[in-house]
């Protein structure tokens, strides 16, 4: 069985605070064969690590955590920029032109600094064919999210609406990494979209944090990276 994080942010996300050869580095410390870049609103660290991944041993799935106007939306398998804004119907038509697929991360939960799908979103939107076909997973764990009852709710959603189950960490800095993760049959990127498709994924959660570790360990490590997230705006 491989195994993946989907949901990793980095210092080229207004709120990542590690670099990509840490990130890289820690991902196959943990055993990760996949592991997916999705900043903020952002993909040049994404294609950065596809580029650089060979040297570390870790596959990389380009991707972004899209602003979508009704909640934050995964976007995985895509190399170019979406805007930000748009309503979630056209976001995921949008990766769908791009040749990407969507995941709907931390959906109904709340907390500080969260934008998340609600239900009824995420079911509206379903009943567009095409979005139906590029929508198709739902994080069920999400591994730093401090509404821990989000999780269980999220569950509840993906075997209404039969769609596969994520696991990721939504990690902002190197030690949450992998704390939640995606088992599939296979070892490649290829291999984990085809289990996508084909709703066979499986969650492990592997690690939890309280909410004031999670917090407190994010604002240090923030504050530690400012040098290099200044280094990455001027260059």
């Amino acid at each position: 069985m491989g195994l993946a994080d989907l949901h990793l942010h980095t210092i080229y996300s207004y709120d990542g605070t590690a670099s990509l050869p840490a990130v890289l580095t820690r991902a196959k410390q943990l055993g990760l064969d996949v592991i997916a870049i999705t900043d903020h609103d952002e993909i040049a660290g994404a294609l950065k690590a596809l580029e650089i991944a060979p040297m570390y041993g870790v596959e990389v799935i380009p991707g972004i955590e899209i602003t979508t106007a009704e909640g934050d939306l995964l976007a995985l398998f895509i190399r170019e920029k979406v805007a930000a804004g748009l309503s979630l119907v056209e976001t995921v038509l949008k990766v769908r032109e791009l040749g990407g697929v969507c995941i709907a991360p931390h959906p109904m939960a709340g907390g500080m600094g969260m934008k998340s799908l609600n239900a009824r979103s995420i079911l509206k939107a379903l009943r567009n064919r095409k979005v139906a076909e590029t929508l198709i997973g739902i994080e069920t764990y999400n591994g730093t999210s401090i509404d821990r009852v989000s999780n269980h709710s999220a569950s509840l959603l993906s075997n209404r609406l039969k769609l596969a189950r994520t696991g990721s960490s939504d990690a902002h800095i190197l030690e949450t990494i992998g704390f939640g993760a995606t088992e599939f049959e296979g070892k490649t990127a290829a291999d984990l979209l085809t289990a996508l498709k084909n709703r066979t994924t499986k969650v492990r959660k592997q690690n939890e944090w309280g909410v004031f570790k999670i917090l407190g360990s994010w604002a240090l490590n923030y504050l530690g990276s400012l040098f290099a997230r200044r280094t990455i705006t001027t260059s």
